[in-house]
């Protein structure tokens, strides 16, 4: 029996806009494994949130998934039917999207909108869900019979985010996808809304998807962590061998880049800018920003090569 919950191979996704086709994966391929709290990190327009709407198949026009298997506990969530699609997800596969307030509709009680998706999933009436509704709210640390009653306007940015949270775990899905959950929030509530999120997740024992920008979140949060780059998966490796030994020079850049206390000296950025994915460059997408291109970067993009069994790299100065 498989160890991976979740396998993406190959996967592509395109965006056809006014000024041509945007390429926003070209070809990613990775596992999450049963128990796992992966994180993907990257530059805003690297793919991460493209990839977490690929696996719950809301890619739609402009946006068409091209090529690519997304094997989800035995099925290849490709190949289901739409019907088939909507027992999954909610039940199976659950997510948090970015900026709360803006998830939650403005016109329905908070207790409503939990409770529209636990009798969904547990096909029985509003009136039967409110004591799991109850329940939910309970557990991330919000008076319940308060809140079941507000709406999302009446709600605290870390309020609306526990709610979104109660939601998405009130189901006990086998993966949430976590995309920015605390992108939205302020550093002292962001701290609490990931100390929350890891306590609940690890008594539950569900699978993980965290998409974050913060380097910070990822290492308090993650087991495993993919640095992505303009639609690829440059790196992937455990978390603390990440942080100790990375490889990939986009990964280095990204570290060098954290203020450091103590520190007085200018930060040190990666140079260039992120590459337009109408025309991205030809290759490895990172070599012209890289300070070790050589001419092969130019032109063959590097695969994935394992260094060690938990540690892959995408770059032709490795292998």
């Amino acid at each position: 029996m498989s160890k991976n919950l979740l396998e993406v191979k190959n996967l592509k996704v395109v965006f056809h806009t006014y000024r041509g086709t945007v390429h926003a994966l070209d070809g990613i391929s990775f596992d999450v494994k049963k128990n796992e709290k992966l994180g993907i990190i990257g530059e805003t327009g690297c793919g991460k949130s493209v990839t977490s709407l690929a696996i719950m198949r809301l890619i739609d026009l402009p946006g068409e998934i091209t090529n690519g298997e997304i094997i989800f506990d035995g099925k290849d969530i490709m190949k289901l039917s739409e019907n088939l699609l909507n027992d999954i997800r909610g039940k199976d596969i659950s997510m948090i999207f970015q900026e709360p307030l803006s998830s939650l509709n403005p016109v329905m009680k908070v207790g409503f909108q939990i409770g529209e998706s636990i009798s969904r999933v547990k096909k029985s009436s509003m009136k039967e869900s409110r004591q799991d509704v109850l329940d939910a709210l309970e557990v991330v640390g919000l008076d319940p019979k308060r809140v079941i009653d507000l709406y999302p306007h009446e709600l605290s940015g870390g309020m609306a985010q526990r709610v979104m949270i109660s939601m998405a775990l009130s189901t006990n899905p086998k993966l949430m996808i976590a995309d920015e959950p605390t992108s939205a929030l302020d550093v002292t509530i962001q701290a609490q809304i990931i100390a929350l999120l890891d306590d609940l997740v690890s008594k539950m024992r569900n699978t993980v998807i965290l998409i974050t920008h913060d380097l910070g979140v990822a290492a308090q949060f993650c087991d495993r962590i993919l640095i992505m780059y303009a639609g690829n998966v440059v790196e992937n490796a455990k978390t603390d061998e990440l942080f100790e030994n990375p490889l990939h020079p986009y990964t280095k850049g990204l570290l060098k880049a954290i203020p450091k206390i103590g520190n007085r000296g200018k930060l040190v950025g990666i140079p260039g800018n992120v590459p337009d994915l109408v025309n991205p460059p030809t290759g490895c997408r990172f070599h012209p920003r890289c300070p070790y291109a050589m001419e092969i970067c130019k032109i063959e993009k590097p695969s994935l090569k394992m260094e060690t069994s938990d540690h892959g790299v995408a770059c032709h100065l490795y292998g």
